[in-house]
């Protein structure tokens, strides 16, 4: 008898992990990924993993943003030698993301005095030699499973799970975790691949209460920095470091090309962490989508004039001295930590200053206590005043709306049962219903941390 064990992102947003086991209590992994920005350390412990290492056949990961892989160490921590498999794309910016991290914990445990930062540096180096790439659309066998990775069409690389039991009497037969399903169509890169069939599906439900609406992207990034250009003033965007920078750079890059902004003001990408992504992400044109590609052969989308790549810290402290127009484009997204306060602590403050939010704000962060209307933050040791304009544009969401989850779902032959996770509780449920509805799936399940469920 099939078990799965939703070890994260069950009534959250972050902190992905699933433990699929088979009859012997053997089975795989599907992410393990750091809760971020949660408020209920008890509940939701970056330090704790809820099995054990030596019952795991193998572990699939879906793509590199931090919520689906920023425990992987651990597995090192617990003795695990066992494979990791994921894309090519996921693994170079596994590697960038989980180094990343390690530095920032140190950094905080070292010099804030803030808790034993959660892995080393060593530990990330022992996991990479544990990675490896397999190909999307090609199936691979882990134990007694046979697994296909689709394209999510989320961020570079990123993957949906394929999972088929090979043996004779076992169900289901096919099992999908969605992973997180991308904005399709988006700028940079390929469509979500659909599914064709599965009897049981893991759904992410980030978005399923709302749709991103006809907000234009663009536009409304040409009136922000308008904005600023008529005022002298500052347009901070937080984001993430990978694709939704990338994307940003490249709305810019074509802004400045058609003139719709001017070449002379100053667009800073403050994030060193952002400019390794971005090298990576101009080594896989292959990944673009179709537009994207044919423009990348003859200019490359990333760079324009006014670019100006700051990866030491003295030099983004030096940012402030400049009294004139200018963007700042700096992680973390969820404004959770990262030089985005450093730049926020400064300029919140000033009517002339501008916000963009461009993607998720987790409850529990700094960018969406300012989403909520907050007019004071709490900002390293201080309180930081609000008197920037604020603006959120849904539409650069990597994340697929209700819509796009509805049509993703309603896509797949045969399915029995859904499970809906990566979601807080009121988009998850609002989307059950909605599959109950119009799909006709009546059997939906909104399944809690740490819950175990036979699937047979």
């Amino acid at each position: 008898m099939q078990r799965i064990k939703f070890l994260g992102a069950a009534g959250t947003v972050t902190g992905s992990s699933y433990w699929l086991m088979d009859s012997d209590n053997k089975g795989i992994l599907v992410d393990l990924g750091l809760f971020q920005g949660v408020e209920e350390p008890k509940i939701f412990d970056n330090e704790r993993l809820y099995f054990e290492a030596r019952d795991l056949t193998g572990v699939v990961l879906t793509h590199a943003h931090l919520d689906h892989c920023g425990r992987l160490p651990l597995l090192v921590q617990a003795g695990y030698t066992g494979p990791i498999y994921m894309t090519e794309a996921t693994r170079q910016l596994l590697e960038l993301s989980l180094f990343d991290s390690a530095k920032v914990m140190a950094e905080s445990e070292q010099r804030r005095g803030e808790r034993k930062a959660l892995f080393s540096e060593e530990e990330v180096e022992k996991l990479l030699l544990l990675c490896r790439v397999v190909h999307y659309d090609k199936s691979f066998t882990v134990g007694n499973f046979e697994i296909t990775l689709r394209d999510a069409g989320h961020i570079l690389g990123s993957a949906s799970v394929e999972v088929v039991d090979k043996r004779e009497g076992f169900g289901p037969k096919k099992i999908v975790f969605s992973g997180d399903l991308g904005n399709t169509p988006q700028d940079l890169i390929r469509p979500t691949t659909p599914i064709i069939e599965a009897e049981l599906v893991v759904m992410e439900s980030t978005y399923g209460d709302r749709t991103h609406g006809g907000e234009d992207a663009v536009k409304v990034l040409t009136e922000e920095i308008n904005a600023v250009e008529a005022s002298g003033g500052t347009l901070l965007i937080p984001a993430f470091s990978l694709e939704r920078t990338q994307e940003i750079l490249h709305k810019i890059d074509h802004l400045k090309k058609n003139k719709l902004v001017r070449d002379e003001t100053l667009v800073f990408l403050d994030s060193p962490m952002a400019i390794k992504a971005t090298m990576i992400f101009k080594h896989f044109p292959e990944l673009y989508n179709e537009e994207l590609s044919g423009h990348a052969k003859t200019d490359d989308p990333f760079d324009f004039p006014g670019l100006v790549l700051v990866e030491k810290g003295a030099e983004s402290a030096k940012i402030h001295e400049i009294e004139r127009a200018k963007v700042i484009i700096a992680g973390s997204g969820m404004m959770a930590g990262g030089r985005i306060l450093h730049h926020a602590a400064e300029f919140l403050p000033l009517t002339t200053t501008r916000l963009l939010q461009v993607g998720f704000q987790a409850v529990g962060t700094i960018g969406r206590r300012i989403l909520d209307g907050e007019k004071k933050v709490r900002i390293y040791d201080a309180e930081v005043e609000v008197a920037a304009n604020i603006r959120n544009v849904s539409t650069m969401s990597a994340h697929a709306d209700q819509p796009r989850l509805m049509r993703w779902l309603g896509q797949i032959k045969g399915v029995k049962r859904v499970f809906l996770t990566h979601g807080e509780e009121l988009p998850r449920l609002v989307l059950s219903e909605k599959i109950k509805n119009d799909l006709g799936m009546t059997n939906v399940v909104l399944p809690k941390m740490n819950q175990a469920m036979e699937l047979g």
